[in-house]
């Protein structure tokens, strides 16, 4: 399909009714395309307006009564659901009220060449989010949203990323993984290639206290940070509301490369929270180095690392010195395979 046009979103609330998931969907099809030089415009301005406190109070009275109808439930704009072979390329997605493009149980799919773009503070409006997919590439593409530019959830695995520019938003993330005490798996992930600017985190492992899995087999190559307030996290205390239940159970982490990780921070190079019942393993740095923007408050900005094992290849800039060398004593990790 050849998309060449704009494709514009109603922002009437009756349109909408009690609200929708998703508002373009393609479900169990084989080899479907979409291509071409058009627009899918989400016109999720009322949404996030809707969801913002600090509302302009000066706006006009009927446009406020428009948002106070608006559904709470947000739709992303573009998703496929059990499909295969999927190709999305060439196309604008713009300012989808929540995420702008979805892949769930899909296998085979290549996005390139696409642009995604909605403001900074518009609420979670995640770029691409893949769930339960397989074999995934996305490539030369340029993400700038209000969330995670790259998503990442529970049943990936053999997904490749390269040559994409995200910012403003989240960064690419795998996670968060785990909630409400579920299992969830993810192995084989690539991220290589990429620049950062002026996101959140750069690039980030998040995994809820109380669930189960693991996730394995990951490299992140070549990512260039610019402004990024904390390029390399992994969070296994990942936690969206005020307070989280502690709980002993976690997402295993074992095996992640990061490679040629540079630039600039504003808070942190480096944020390893790792559980402490099941310790994150075999993390091997090589040619890190990450600056403050603000050399003044150097002293404020040093790595953190808890319960985290592995080794550096080459020195890094600044020293991790809380990265504990070698394997965690007594931690016979399983193969992804036995719990995956």
């Amino acid at each position: 399909q050849s998309l060449e046009g704009t494709i514009l979103a109603p922002t009437n609330a009756k349109a909408w009714g009690s609200g929708l998931l998703q508002w373009l969907e393609f479900t169990k099809l084989s080899g479907l395309s979409i291509q071409g030089s058009g627009t899918i415009n989400g016109r999720g301005q009322q949404w996030w307006t809707y969801s913002d406190p600090n509302d302009d109070e000066d706006d006009d009275k009927q446009y406020n009564e428009e948002l106070e109808r608006m559904p709470r439930v947000k739709p992303t704009a573009l998703r496929f659901y059990g499909s295969s072979n999927v190709v999305v390329a060439g196309i604008k997605i713009v300012n989808s009220s929540q995420c702008h493009l979805k892949f769930d149980n899909c296998q085979g799919v290549l996005v390139h060449d696409l642009t995604i773009s909605s403001p900074e503070n518009s609420l979670n409006t995640d770029g691409i989010h893949l769930q339960n997919s397989k074999d995934v590439s996305i490539h030369h593409t340029n993400l700038a949203c209000g969330d995670d530019c790259i998503s990442i959830q529970t049943g990936c695995s053999n997904i490749y990323i390269h040559n994409v520019n995200c910012g403003p938003g989240h960064g690419i993330s795998i996670g968060g993984l785990g909630r409400d005490n579920t299992k969830a798996c993810v192995s084989n992930v690539t991220v290589r290639d990429v620049n950062m600017f002026r996101t959140m985190t750069g690039v980030r492992i998040k995994t809820w206290q109380g669930g189960i899995g693991l996730v394995q087999d990951i490299r992140f190559s070549n990512i260039q940070v610019s402004e990024v307030q904390t390029p390399i996290m992994i969070d296994q205390f990942y936690c969206d509301k005020r307070t989280c239940t502690n709980q002993t159970s976690a997402v295993a982490v074992s095996g992640v490369q990061y490679e040629n990780i540079r630039g600039t921070f504003t808070i942190k190079p480096l944020h390893f929270a790792c559980s402490d019942s099941s310790p994150c393993s075999g993390i091997t740095l090589t040619g890190v180095q990450l600056k403050p923007v603000q050399i003044a408050h150097y002293h404020l900005n040093n790595p953190f690392c808890w319960q985290a094992f592995g080794e550096l290849f080459t020195p890094t800039i600044p020293p991790i010195a809380c990265l504990q060398i070698g394997k965690p004593a007594g931690n016979n990790l399983q193969s992804y395979h036995d719990i995956c």
